[in-house]
């Protein structure tokens, strides 16, 4: 490597982002030190393989494979035209990232076209995120395992929240999540494959997150989400695409790659709420998710916050595209509004 060569190498091995060249054929041709930290891969386990080998394994937010429905890599190196696309790469322990990724041809001194060069960043608000883990742990409110806030932590900033909704009208919406059959997977591998298992579905659902929502563990597999300043319809589909992208995550064990899933139930705080009884109202809804077949999302799609009956209303999430979703919708009409003291027993433990 010529001294000027390893110039340019150091500057790019200084960027914050991760930048990589392919040449003509889409074999990986270098890798710094960006993508090497936002990824996981060092550069001696991405130089020389093929972006067809789908290191990476990018999707879009509907889940479909980039490299096989649409690489803007490939189709940059056959026109030769710049382009930009938000994508989810899969880190290499398995959880899933949000990047902003942007694609430019290389060329030779004729103007042809040899190669191209993929530049990403980060999407996921990491420097605000890692600014709350601080000031967190300063405070003794972080789960040792995942790095997440705790419960106490969860209930602090969710009465928090019903306070701003009660003086100001801010909407809050509450997302109660939780690893599907997840006692199978400790049973069969073990107590330590169980824990990374929790930090691939922690990690993954906290890089999706925006800066100012919350997540936390509740205990064991069970997670909660804060997600401030949202409506029921926007709550719903958000839920469905962290649904989504844990179902599209993958952990490498000696066992194979592990694949999970979770059941996740929606609802928008209510003035009236109590902590306890805004978890609770998510938590039943989890279950009904979990009745209904496990991974999915079940939202309480009855009663806005000023108590309007929505589905007198024919208000509907998503358009009801899906029949699971309306199912779920039917099942619970009957119940009216969810009232904790007319319920009054706990939800039945079932396998999880």
């Amino acid at each position: 490597m010529s001294t000027e060569d390893g110039f340019f190498r150091g500057i790019l091995d200084s960027l914050h982002d991760g930048v990589y060249f392919v040449d003509i054929n889409k074999r990986i041709t270098y890798w710094n030190k960006g993508a090497e930290r936002i990824t996981g891969y060092e550069s001696s386990e991405a130089v020389g393989i093929s972006c067809a080998d789908n290191l990476l394994v990018h999707i879009d937010d509907k889940g479909m494979n980039l490299c096989k429905t649409g690489c803007p890599l490939a189709e940059t190196l056959r026109d030769g035209r710049v382009r930009e696309t938000e994508a989810y790469l899969q880190h290499k322990s398995g959880h899933r990232l949000p990047v902003f990724v942007r694609v430019s041809p290389l060329r030779d001194s004729n103007g042809n076209i040899v190669g191209a060069v993929e530049t990403f960043s980060d999407n996921s608000s990491k420097a605000a995120l890692l600014q709350r883990i601080d000031e967190l742990q300063r405070e003794s409110l972080v789960d040792a395992l995942t790095g997440l806030a705790n419960r106490r932590c969860i209930d602090m900033k969710l009465h928090s929240r019903i306070d701003e909704l009660q003086r100001y009208g801010w909407p809050c919406g509450l997302l109660f999540v939780d690893i599907d059959n997840f006692k199978i997977i400790n049973d069969t591998h073990g107590h330590n494959v169980g824990d990374r298992v929790l930090q691939m579905v922690a990690r993954t659902l906290a890089s999706n997150l925006r800066s100012h929502d919350l997540l936390g563990r509740y205990g064991g597999e069970e997670f909660v989400a804060i997600i401030t300043n949202i409506n029921m319809g926007k709550l719903h589909s958000f839920a469905d695409r962290l649904r989504l992208l844990v179902e599209k995550s993958g952990l490498d064990t000696e066992y194979g790659t592990l694949r999970v899933t979770i059941s996740i139930g929606a609802t928008l705080v209510r003035q009236e709420d109590t902590v306890e009884a805004a978890i609770k109202r998510a938590d039943l809804f989890m279950y009904n998710s979990k009745i209904g077949g496990r991974n999915r999302v079940s939202i309480d799609t009855m009663f806005e916050q000023n108590g309007r009956d929505l589905i007198r209303q024919g208000w509907s999430a998503s358009g009801l595209a899906d029949e699971r979703l309306a199912a779920s919708r039917i099942k619970f009409q009957g119940l009216g509004k969810i009232d904790l003291p007319r319920l009054g027993k706990e939800r039945k433990p079932i396998k999880k």
